[in-house]
């Protein structure tokens, strides 16, 4: 899924939460999930993506993000809630999708990175 999203993640239904931006939606969760991407989602273990919205352009996406971060806490649960009443990962139903690939460029990742993801299952590289 190639299109600038804003998402949020959660580590249980109504945890700690974790918004953040892609282009590319499933190769992004699925490096949150397999702890490639260091930082707070990989220190409070929040892999489970319960929100997503898609836009047009990153500009847009980033100026969503920075909305949805300035909101009180109530105002993001409600946002889930209304949206992904049960806190079901979502993940799960972006990869049920047929042809379903998690595409890298080498040229694009440093070789620590490239390293970790060689190691993990799922991920197909392009040159």
């Amino acid at each position: 899924m190639k299109q600038p999203c804003v998402y949020i993640l959660a580590n249980k239904p109504r945890g700690t939460l974790y918004i953040g931006v892609t282009s590319n939606l499933v190769a992004g969760i699925w490096q949150h999930k397999n702890e490639l991407v260091e930082g707070f989602s990989e220190k409070y273990e929040v892999h489970l993506l319960v929100y997503y919205e898609l836009h047009e352009t990153m500009l847009e996406v980033i100026k969503r993000e920075k909305q949805l971060k300035k909101w009180n806490r109530e105002w993001k649960l409600e946002l889930i809630e209304d949206f992904n009443d049960n806190w079901a990962d979502l993940y799960k139903e972006l990869c049920t999708r047929p042809n379903l690939r998690i595409i890298f460029q080498r040229s694009t990742l440093n070789s620590s990175f490239q390293r970790r993801l060689e190691s993990s299952q799922g991920a197909i590289f392009c040159e």
